[in-house]
């Protein structure tokens, strides 16, 4: 019974609506007022819309891989501080979710900007000797992104890595293992359920960052949120728009279900 407040609002404002947008996307017209298939079948026949959405999978693909990169110094950092530090580097890790995602991005297009911070500190050291083209371009989105999702990557990661046995680090180094060997043959295979949690959250939130991907991507990146906005606001074929958003969620749920079952796997190598 003390759940039944929760469950109500999650109905009422999750469910319903995801109900009413998967019965809008099975109407052939525009107006909504003949049944049928062919918005499903018009996306899955046209080679373009399939470019899309590889396009915007291997999008969240590649800003995991790089938040990756970024999420496990700072989490072994964070494993080797003490007490003081961990507080610390734990508020800096917040700090980035108490600010808004528009206000972030925006911040990113005077960073990404010809005449932005980037492209000054390159200039002055000399790595380029022109402006780089970064706005509107792929690798400036996966940086934004990557600043953007970060703390989703890492307070998964932070908090497993915070619960492992240090006698479990100081047997392995006490049987022969060096630092590396130890990293890799206990700490990384320990960490993965925090990392599978981690991924789907970068993953499911960037592929739908429709923010940072109009922004920072603008017209010449087309990824499946923009196409939807287009068909919503701009064609108003709230039809079409309901089933390319239905696909997306299909998507995301099956590379989800994929995810979380490797890390229930990981989960149970490690306790087993």
């Amino acid at each position: 019974m003390l759940a039944f407040p929760m469950l109500l609002f999650f109905g009422a404002f999750f469910v319903a609506p995801l109900l009413l947008l998967v019965a809008v996307s099975f109407f052939d017209d525009p107006d909504i007022t003949v049944p049928g298939l062919s918005q499903y079948t018009g996306f899955l026949s046209d080679a373009f819309n399939w470019r899309v959405l590889g396009q915007t999978l291997l999008l969240g693909v590649k800003v995991v891989a790089c938040t990756t990169l970024l999420a496990y110094p700072i989490a072994l950092l964070f494993l080797a501080a003490g007490p003081r530090l961990r507080r610390v580097l734990l508020m800096l890790i917040l700090v980035p979710l108490l600010t808004s995602v528009v206000v972030r991005t925006f911040a990113w297009i005077v960073l990404l900007s010809r005449e932005g911070v980037v492209n000054s500190l390159l200039l002055s050291l000399g790595i380029v000797g022109a402006p780089v083209q970064l706005l509107h371009t792929e690798l400036g989105l996966i940086i934004a992104l990557m600043q953007i999702e970060l703390p989703l990557m890492l307070l998964p990661l932070v908090s497993v890595m915070a619960r492992l046995d240090p006698n479990v680090v100081a047997a392995s180094q006490a049987l022969g293992a060096g630092s590396w060997r130890t990293l890799v043959r206990v700490i990384l295979p320990l960490s993965l359920p925090g990392y599978a949690a981690g991924v789907l959250l970068v993953f499911a939130s960037s592929t739908a960052a429709f923010v940072s991907q109009s922004v920072i991507g603008g017209g010449r990146l087309i990824y499946m949120p923009l196409f939807v906005y287009q068909q919503a606001t701009t064609l108003y074929n709230w039809p079409f728009a309901a089933a390319i958003s239905v696909i997306l969620v299909l998507a995301i749920s099956l590379v989800a279900f994929g995810i979380n079952h490797l890390g229930r796997s990981a989960r149970g190598n490690i306790h087993g």
